[in-house]
């Protein structure tokens, strides 16, 4: 189909219709008004602006208008009609979109605010009210990361967002991004929200993470909770968590245990720096005790993640023993060596110097 078919094709029976209406003075038939309400929804769907679309039915207008003696009064009529619609269809979509940037700035203004706690807690109270927050409630906030960046514009977005408010409506839920990973603040009270979000970007960013804060009160626990998800994602990079949702609240012995980051790297190192002289370095055996304490110390599931023989699993366990002098076999040495090997991973060492 070319362009010109395309473009005349809404228009197909208009003029018969309006050379009939011209001479008759009857008024519309209910599918007559049905037949240009799809028009206007087909225009819409195909990207074109409504001035263009009420531009050509009034030059259609005038096209059909019957030829009578009255005819170029009517076709000067007509005219002035056209100019008049037009600037006032101009002047509509140009107040339009000075009112969606406008929306947009506020928007992304009181996000940032609000994600980072730079407005008083008063003023942004009374702003979230806008937007279907009431931050007296306790919110949760999670946030999903994918392999790419993400904005508020981009498909990705806009699919989980249809696919939260086709099932919960407008239930006080602000969806949005932030440096490219798609958030979402809800009651904290209302699980089944995050619990929906999650699964809908897991699935949207194709296998992405969500991470989900705890729920705090007030406008300062969107943050604590927002900063939470962050961190859990940060953590799950640095361990290996490769769960598809986390939830801050299970993952609190992370932060417990580095608090004192001094102590642990002093743990860290007193225990597993005499791994450095293994042949290859400390990375293997690292990996070895990594495995085996995450398969539960069962040598057998250890040594299939590691696509080992158990037999070789072992001598790299005795091999521990023999450079530490701690049995990663025996339960009163294990507590210390597992601790010192998940302050290794959140630390990121060997790679980096303590």
């Amino acid at each position: 189909m070319t362009k010109q078919n395309t473009q005349e094709q809404p228009l197909d029976g208009y003029s018969g219709l309006v050379s009939e209406v011209a001479r008759t003075g009857r008024r519309l038939t209910r599918d007559e008004v049905d037949s240009r309400r799809a028009v206007g929804e087909a225009a819409a769907a195909a990207g074109q602006s409504l001035r263009s679309a009420i531009r050509d039915h009034v030059v259609g207008m005038r096209a059909a208008w019957p030829r009578t003696e009255a005819w170029d009064s009517a076709d000067r009529a007509l005219a002035a009609v056209e100019q008049v619609i037009d600037a006032l269809a101009e002047g509509y979509e140009r107040a339009q979109r000075l009112a969606v940037r406008e929306e947009e700035s506020f928007r992304r203004e009181f996000i940032d605010d609000l994600l980072h706690g730079r407005s008083s807690l008063g003023r942004l109270a009374e702003r979230a009210e806008r937007f279907g927050l009431r931050l007296a409630r306790g919110h949760a906030v999670a946030v999903a990361q994918g392999s790419r960046a993400y904005s508020e514009a981009d498909p990705v977005a806009r699919r989980v967002d249809e696919a939260m408010h086709g099932r919960f409506g407008e239930r006080s839920i602000l969806l949005t991004t932030k440096e490219g990973r798609l958030i979402c603040i809800a009651p904290g009270d209302d699980k089944d929200v995050l619990v929906h979000f999650a699964k809908q970007a897991h699935a949207a960013t194709d296998g992405g993470q969500v991470a989900i804060g705890r729920q705090h009160a007030g406008a300062g626990g969107v943050v604590q909770s927002y900063e939470e998800a962050l961190s859990t994602l940060d953590l799950a990079a640095r361990m290996g968590l490769d769960a598809p949702v986390l939830h801050s609240a299970d993952q609190l012995v992370y932060p417990v245990l580095t608090r004192d980051r001094q102590a642990m790297a002093d743990l860290v190192t007193s225990t597993l720096g005499p791994l450095r002289e293994a042949r290859g370095g400390a990375g293997p055996l690292l990996d070895t005790l990594t495995a085996y304490f995450d398969a539960g110390c069962v040598a057998a599931q250890a040594a299939r993640s590691l696509s080992l023989s158990v037999r070789a699993l072992t001598y790299r366990l005795e091999r521990i023993h023999h450079l530490t002098g701690t049995n990663p076999t025996d339960p009163l040495h294990r507590y210390t060596l597992q601790t010192a090997v998940i302050g290794a991973r959140l630390l990121d060492w060997p790679r980096s110097e303590l």
